[in-house]
């Protein structure tokens, strides 16, 4: 199997639909979600903590449909801390960290939705409300479509319309290879920055290389790039920023010879480019990347 005719090759693709099918579901969402106002933490592990990341920005930004919000790594949710909903985001609902969280969450009577991909798993029992997207299930171990089906999901419940990120996502997948992945093919290192909501998606893009492809790569909120992560930037070398660009980062990024990578566009879909990107450094890399080296589906801690 290549990169090229993987699981993840087949779950990147069908992402724009993904999204499009899931704005059926907003009201469903919204039913099990927080409410408005409503003081809440969302927590994942690995790429839903990105999601959390991202997601929790979005809702504090949200105006009336949103309130004050909190994302933690599951593992480091802060004991005793008082939420009126705490949200887990979890694929495979057998994440150690998670199940353990919602235990002790459920025994203070702690008010919780889980969001879970895969059905008949401990998680969504364990969760007051269960929101399941088994649809957007995947068989890699790499995680795409049912991260970012999450993210579109829950802001289209914060009142944002999507239909211009759906397309911009159809377009990245229809675009030619080189032209879509011009500056970055080659690179020998990528650092993705971000600002706000989404230096969670930088960091889900770097995680995704590392896994896909065994890449190097770093991750940083874009305004602390400057605070010596440009150091090693250099010829040979890219920097990708999601969505706002803070002024004077491309210019000082290209004084150093190395590419800066940035498109006009929905910052989800650009992450759909960085998938493609993932599957092109996989292949020439000569590794699985529905098998990244040492790890699992789920991370269940004995």
């Amino acid at each position: 199997m290549t990169a090229y005719t993987s699981h993840l090759a087949a779950e990147i693709a069908t992402q724009p639909d993904d999204w499009a099918a899931a704005l059926a579901r907003v009201e469903e969402a919204r039913a099990v979600l927080p409410r408005p106002g409503e003081s809440v933490a969302v927590v994942g592990c690995g790429t839903s903590y990105y999601m959390a990341q991202s997601y929790a920005v979005l809702r504090e930004q949200a105006g009336d449909l949103g309130g004050r919000t909190d994302a933690y790594a599951a593992s480091e949710f802060p004991a005793g801390r008082s939420y009126d909903h705490v949200v887990a985001i979890s694929r495979s609902g057998t994440t150690t960290e998670v199940i353990a969280l919602l235990t002790a969450l459920r025994e203070r009577g702690q008010r919780t939705t889980a969001v879970v991909a895969t059905e008949g798993t401990a998680i969504p029992d364990l969760a007051t409300h269960a929101l399941m997207l088994p649809e957007v299930d995947e068989q890699s171990v790499v995680q795409t479509r049912f991260a970012t089906t999450t993210l579109m999901l829950l802001r289209a419940t914060l009142g944002e319309d999507l239909t211009g990120a759906i397309e911009d996502a159809r377009a990245v997948l229809a675009e030619d290879e080189a032209s879509a992945l011009a500056g970055v093919a080659d690179a020998e290192q990528l650092t993705f920055v971000g600002r706000g909501w989404t230096i969670g998606l930088a960091n889900e893009a770097a995680l995704k290389l590392r896994e896909s492809a065994q890449f190097w790569t770093e991750s940083y909120p874009a305004m602390e790039y400057r605070h010596g992560p440009i150091s090693i930037a250099t010829s040979g070398r890219a920097t990708w920023a999601f969505g706002e660009v803070p002024e004077g980062l491309a210019a000082d990024v290209r004084a150093t010879r190395a590419h800066f990578e940035h498109r006009d566009t929905d910052p989800v879909a650009d992450l759909v480019r960085l998938h493609r990107l993932c599957l092109l450094k996989a292949a020439r890399a000569g590794v699985d990347p529905d098998e990244p080296r040492h790890l699992s589906r789920s991370i269940i801690l004995s």
